[in-house]
C-alpha cells in the first residue's frame, strides 16, 4: 500500500490546486511497503533514520539485463562497510525493487544495527519537522549552471540589452512606486533556465535565496515534465534551513513552452533587504546533486556595460577531504616521476579546481594532443566528486589519458583555468579540435584558451536534447529531422531541408531549434567532416576512459587505487598493441605496392583501416572530367550505383590529392576514391604527406619527420625533451632490474656521453 498524508504545519499550494500528497513518515519500514519512486523511498528511510538515531547513505543499484534500466536500489546505514575508521560494517538497510506497475516495493529490510543509536542527538528531527522535511533528490539529473539569457517577461515590458536581466530597471521601478514584476501562475518561459533566472532575480530583490529543487519525469518516456525552484531555506538538511515552503514550479507544455503551474510566495522566516539574496556562501555539499546550491545569490554586484548584475559566490563541489588526500598522493608521485605535474586553482584564498597529469600523459600530449576529448560526463550522474578527464587517441586508435581534474564548479572561470593549466602541462601546443559539452561556460572558455580550435559538441548531450524535444512533435518529425541532420551532403541541401522542417511543423520560433541551428557547425556531421578528429565517430558516444573503475559511488579512500588500476589497464592495452605491431605482420590482400608501403609504416590497427579502403576501391569506376596544366579532376562512382559518387582533385606538380568525401581531413587516412585515382595514375606509393606520423609504428619512438609543422622552436624543443625523458625512463627501468644490466647500461651511458661531448 502507499501511505500518504498532508504534511503537518504547512499550507496548501497556490492556485487552488490539489494538495500535493506527501509520504507518511510516521510508520516503520516493512516488506511490501510501496512508493511511487525510489526518491520517495529514500525520503521515507531518511526520515525513519532521523527518528531512530542513525544516518543513511545511498547503496548499490541494480540494472535490468534486458534494457539496462535501474531495477532496484539499496539505502544503507552510514556505518555500513569499513572504508573509513568511523564505519563499523553495520548491515542495516532497506532495498526497494520496481514492479510491473511501476511502483517501488520494499523487498528486503534489515533493522538491526551493530552500533549505538543516537536517539537524542542532532540526527533526531522533531516529528513536526519530519513531515515537512525534504531530502536530497539524489537520482535527479545534475543541473547545469544557468546561462544568463534574455527573459521573456510577463508584462511585455522592454527587455534588457546584452541578454541580461536589467536589475537596474527593476530597482528604478520599485523606487518610483511601480510594482516589481512578480511571478504568477500562467507565466510562460521558453526554457527552464529562463524561469530560473527570472525567479532568482525576483528573489534577490524580495530578499531570499533560491536553490534548484526537484525535477519530475514522465512515467511513459522519462522526459522531464516539470521543475521546482525553491527558497534556499527549504528543507532541514543544513542548520540554516528552516523548512520554508516558498517555491515556483514550471511545467512543460505541448508547444515546448514552460508555464508556471504552481506557486507559493509565503516564507516562514524573515526576509533580507531588497537586493540581499539571502544565503551567502554555504558549505560545499558531500555529493553533486540537484540540491547543490547553484542558485544561491549573494548581495555582491558588479557592472557590465553600466548594468548592475548580481554576482554569485563561487561554489565548490569538491569536499574538503579530497584536497589533503590528493595532494599527498601528488607529492609521492612527483618523487617517483619527475614529469608529474599538478596544479590547484585558488580563489579568494580557497582551494578550488585541481588538475594533474603524470609524465606519460604529458608526453602523450605532444604526440596525440591534436584531438582533445574533455569528458565531463560526471554531470550525468551523482558523483562523489566532479571528476573529469582529458583524453586523446593514440596511434592504435585507443583512448590515451592526457590529464585529469576535479572541477570546483561549472563556471567559465573554472573551465578557463582548467584549459590554461592543461595547455601548460602540454608544453603549450594547442589541439586542432576539441570534443566537449555544449555548455555556454565551456564554449566561452574554449574560445578564450584555444582560439582557432574547432569545438564539437559531445554526442550524448546532443542526443539527450533531441530525445527530450522530438517526442513533443511526433514520430514523423523525428524521421524528417534525422534525414535533414544526418543525411544532408551539402550546406545548401541542409538549409533547404531545415527550413522545410520548420515550415511543415510550425516551429520557426522554437527556442531549441533556433539555438541548434545557430550552433550547427559544432554538431551537424556535414560541417564537421572536413576537420581532423582522428576518426572518432560522430554517431557513437565516447566510452569513459576509466569505465567501471570509477563511478558514482566511488568513495574518497578508494578513488586513488581505482584510478591507478584503471590507468594501468589502459596502458597495458597499449603495450599489448605495441607488441603486436612490432611482432606480427598482417597478410597482404593485393599486389599493389601501396599496400606493402603502408604495411611497413602503419600500426596494425591503422593498416587494417587503410587495407579496407584499398580493397573497396576496386568496386569503383573513375573518369577524368577536367584537365588544365597539372590540375586534373576525376569523377569516381561505385559500379552500378549512380547515387554514390565523389569528385577527386589531383595536382601533378606537388602530388596533392583531395576528395569530396573528406575522409583524409577527418580521419587522416586516404579514402577508397582517392586510392582509385592513384591506381588510374599508376602511382606506386602513397605521397608522404598522406602518411600521418601520428598513425605510424614509430609515432612514439622519437622520430619527427615533420619538424617544420611545429609552430615554434620552443615547442619542438619541448617535444624532444619529452621524447628523451620517456625513452630514458624505460632505459633506467630496464637497467635497474639487475646488477649485470646496470653495469651494461652504465657503460652504454658513458659511451653515449663521450659522443655527445658531455664534458665540454
Amino acid at each position: 500500500m502507499i501511505m500518504k498524508e498532508n504534511p503537518v504545519g504547512t499550507e496548501l499550494a497556490m492556485n487552488n490546486a490539489n494538495v500535493e500528497e506527501e509520504i507518511d513518515f510516521s510508520c516503520e519500514p516493512y516488506i511490501g511497503l510501496e512508493f511511487d519512486s525510489s526518491d520517495d523511498a529514500l525520503k521515507f528511510y531518511t526520515s525513519y533514520a532521523s527518528r531512530t538515531g542513525f544516518k543513511v547513505r545511498i547503496g548499490q543499484l541494480y540494472r535490468s539485463r534486458t534494457d539496462g534500466s535501474v531495477s532496484s536500489r539499496r539505502f544503507v546505514c552510514s556505518k555500513e562497510g569499513f572504508q573509513l575508521n568511523s564505519r563499523t560494517g553495520c548491515s542495516a538497510f532497506i532495498r526497494v525493487q520496481i514492479n510491473a506497475s511501476g511502483k517501488w516495493v520494499v523487498d528486503h529490510f534489515h533493522k538491526d544495527h551493530n552500533h549505538n543509536l543516537d536517539t537524542e542527538g542532532e540526527n533526531c528531527i522533531p516529528t513536526s519537522q519530519q513531515r515537512g522535511a525534504t531530502v536530497i533528490n539524489s537520482f535527479a539529473e545534475v543541473p547545469r549552471r544557468p546561462r544568463k539569457k534574455l527573459i521573456a517577461e510577463s508584462n511585455n515590458e522592454h527587455s534588457s540589452p546584452f541578454g541580461i536581466i536589467d536589475l537596474k530597471r527593476l530597482r528604478r521601478e520599485e523606487s518610483e512606486g511601480h510594482p516589481i514584476t512578480e511571478p504568477y501562475v500562467g507565466q510562460e518561459f521558453n526554457l527552464p533556465d529562463e524561469a530560473y533566472q527570472f525567479y532568482r532575480a525576483y528573489a534577490a530583490y524580495v530578499g531570499f535565496g533560491v536553490r534548484i529543487g526537484q525535477l519530475f519525469r514522465s512515467k511513459n518516456d522519462g522526459w522531464i515534465t516539470s521543475r521546482r525552484f525553491v527558497c534556499s531555506k527549504e528543507g532541514f538538511q543544513h542548520p540554516s534551513r528552516v523548512g520554508c515552503g516558498a517555491y515556483l514550479r514550471i511545467k512543460r507544455q505541448p508547444s515546448g513552452k514552460w508555464v508556471v503551474d504552481r506557486l507559493r510566495k509565503d516564507h516562514n522566516h524573515d526576509l533580507g533587504s531588497a537586493g540581499d539574496g539571502g544565503t551567502k556562501g554555504l558549505p560545499a555539499p558531500n555529493i553533486l546533486t540537484e540540491e547543490v546550491h547553484a542558485g544561491s545569490v549573494n548581495g555582491d554586484f558588479f557592472k557590465l556595460d553600466n548594468y548592475p548584475v548580481t554576482r554569485e559566490v563561487r561554489q565548490n563541489h569538491i569536499k574538503g577531504d579530497w584536497y589533503s588526500v590528493l595532494l599527498e598522493y601528488f607529492q609521492s608521485r612527483q618523487a617517483e616521476d619527475t614529469g608529474f605535474f599538478y596544479a590547484v586553482e585558488v580563489d579568494n584564498g580557497n582551494c578550488m579546481s585541481i588538475f594533474w597529469a603524470d609524465g606519460r600523459s604529458r608526453y602523450s600530449c605532444s604526440q596525440f594532443g591534436d584531438v582533445l576529448v574533455i569528458d565531463t560526463s560526471y554531470r550525468k550522474s551523482v558523483y562523489l566528486a566532479p571528476f573529469a578527464t582529458f583524453v586523446g587517441v593514440n596511434h592504435h586508435k585507443q583512448p590515451v589519458l592526457l590529464g585529469c581534474a576535479l572541477i570546483a564548479d561549472e563556471s567559465e572561470e573554472s573551465f578557463t583555468w582548467l584549459f590554461q593549466t592543461w595547455l601548460r602541462a602540454a608544453s603549450g601546443r594547442q589541439p586542432l579540435s576539441v570534443i566537449a559539452d555544449q555548455d555556454i561556460a565551456i564554449q566561452s572558455a574554449i574560445v578564450k584558451v584555444f582560439p582557432g580550435t574547432s569545438h564539437r559538441f559531445s554526442l550524448w548531450q546532443v542526443k539527450a536534447k533531441e530525445q527530450e524535444n522530438e517526442g513533443l512533435f511526433g514520430h514523423e518529425f523525428t524521421e524528417d529531422y534525422g534525414k535533414c541532420v544526418y543525411l544532408s551532403q551539402t550546406v545548401e541541401e541542409f538549409d533547404t531541408k531545415w527550413n522545410a522542417l520548420l515550415n511543415k511543423y510550425g516551429l520557426k520560433n522554437n527556442a531549441w531549434l533556433e539555438e541548434m541551428y545557430e550552433k550547427r557547425e559544432s554538431w551537424v556531421p556535414l560541417y564537421l567532416r572536413g576537420i581532423f578528429f582522428a576518426g572518432i565517430p560522430m554517431n557513437e558516444s565516447i566510452e569513459s576512459f576509466f569505465g567501471a573503475f570509477l563511478n558514482a559511488q566511488t568513495p574518497l579512500m578508494e578513488f586513488i587505487p581505482r584510478y591507478e588500476r584503471g590507468l594501468e589497464r589502459r596502458r597495458e592495452e597499449e603495450r599489448n598493441e605495441d607488441f603486436n605491431t612490432s611482432n606480427f605482420q598482417p597478410l597482404l590482400q593485393t599486389k599493389e605496392p601501396v599496400e606493402e608501403q603502408c604495411r611497413r609504416l602503419y600500426t596494425l590497427t591503422l593498416f587494417k583501416v587503410f587495407q579496407n579502403e584499398l580493397l573497396q576501391c576496386y568496386s569503383y569506376l573513375g573518369f577524368k572530367i577536367y584537365e588544365e596544366g597539372p590540375l586534373r579532376r576525376y569523377l569516381v562512382r561505385k559500379g552500378g550505383n549512380d547515387m554514390e559518387k565523389h569528385i577527386i582533385t589531383f595536382n601533378a606538380s606537388n602530388l596533392v590529392i583531395s576528395c569530396s568525401c573528406q575522409m583524409f581531413e577527418y580521419e587522416g587516412v586516404l579514402c577508397r576514391h582517392a586510392l582509385r585515382v592513384l591506381q588510374i595514375l599508376e602511382l606506386r606509393e602513397v605521397p608522404s604527406r598522406y602518411i600521418l606520423h601520428r598513425w605510424t609504428r614509430n609515432a612514439e619512438d622519437g622520430v619527427f619527420p615533420d619538424t617544420e609543422s611545429w609552430s615554434s622552436s620552443q615547442e619542438l624543443r619541448n617535444l624532444m625533451l619529452w621524447s628523451l625523458r620517456e625513452t630514458a625512463s624505460k632505459y633506467v627501468d630496464a637497467g635497474a632490474s639487475s646488477i649485470e644490466k646496470y653495469k651494461l647500461a652504465y657503460e652504454i651511458l658513458r659511451e653515449g656521453g663521450r659522443k655527445l661531448c658531455w664534458h665540454r
